[in-house]
């Protein structure tokens, strides 16, 4: 008998060391598989991997309808994946979920983007609290540190996991390439072109080496020496925008939001902003490929946005 609870384990050590998949997607994966055997043995329905019914599965599906469109087609994907690799692996001999129609309709919502005023309105805010600050001091390295996130978001365009995640070898302040490690660990070279934005990154890491060190190798840090959170930034982002009075809920993922817009507005052609959000889908990978770094380069030079507005003091 191979149960459920066996196959988990089975699929998530594949994925962990056969896909090299990240640990924050590990854990969604988990959580959505522990949630269906959750409602499996809720239900008092077989645990046995073979037994799960096509009709067992709809009425899971059917009593997580309640949540966003978003989580449900994560929750489907995660379930599919499991259910194809027992599949390849001879465990099972089809996929349940195979020739299931799964309608899931989301709500189409514009992206929520800052506009050029917004945006420097909370550079100044986070670049005034650097002054009158002895440089001894930890709020001196947090002020320097939210400078730096802030600098970060928006130079590169990147989700908020993927700039909590960087790592020390991934920020090249030799040439200003910056490493982003994405969605299935997929990698995208970003250029850092704005001279100051440079500069604030060499300042932070020269007057923080020791701390940055003592992270293991992580870039952004806090005041224990580890590695900042998704959380801690938005926190942070939210508290900027609230002091320098932007009049908006704003998310880290909203300074991604702006760079695709204002770069859009500059004319930038679109299929450059796709590689440089890493964008997952197909068609668009394939447009990937061909992007040529130096043309990268050139664009985000002569066009990025950080350029439009100064900073007291630079």
């Amino acid at each position: 008998m191979y149960l459920l609870k066996e196959a988990i384990v089975e699929f998530l050590h594949h994925c962990r060391y056969e896909k090299n998949l990240s640990d924050k997607t590990l854990k969604f994966y988990e959580i959505d598989l522990l949630q269906l055997q959750s409602f499996l043995r809720s239900k008092e329905f077989s645990l046995e991997v073979r037994a799960i019914t096509k009709a067992e599965l709809r009425e899971y599906l059917q009593s997580i309808s309640v949540l966003k469109p978003k989580s449900v087609k994560r929750k489907v994907a995660t379930i599919k994946a499991m259910f194809n690799y027992l599949e390849f692996e001879d465990r099972i001999e089809v996929n349940p979920l195979r020739k299931m129609r799964i309608k899931i309709k989301e709500p189409f919502q514009l992206p929520k983007a800052l506009n050029l005023q917004e945006m420097g309105a909370i550079f100044k805010t986070a670049y005034l609290k650097l002054q009158n600050k002895r440089e001894s001091d930890y709020a001196y390295f947090e002020a320097l540190r939210n400078v730096v996130v802030i600098e970060l978001l928006f130079a590169t365009g990147a989700r908020v996991s993927e700039i909590a995640g960087l790592k020390t070898d991934h920020i090249n302040l030799d040439t200003g390439v910056v490493t982003i490690k994405g969605k299935g660990n997929k990698e995208r070279i970003i250029q850092i072109c704005n001279t100051h934005t440079f500069e604030v990154l060499r300042n932070y890491q020269k007057q923080f080496a020791k701390l940055i060190q003592d992270a293991k190798g992580a870039f952004l840090v806090n005041r224990l020496g580890k590695a900042l959170t998704d959380q801690s930034i938005r926190n942070m982002i939210r508290k900027l925008a609230q002091e320098a009075k932007v009049n908006k809920h704003v998310t880290p993922h909203m300074f991604r939001h702006s760079f695709a817009t204002l770069l859009l507005e500059k004319e930038v052609d679109i299929k450059y902003i796709q590689a440089m959000l890493g964008h997952s889908s197909i068609v668009t990978t394939q447009i990937y490929t061909h992007v040529n770094r130096e043309k990268q380069r050139q664009i985000l030079q002569a066009k990025h946005p950080r350029m439009d507005f100064a900073v007291a003091g630079t």
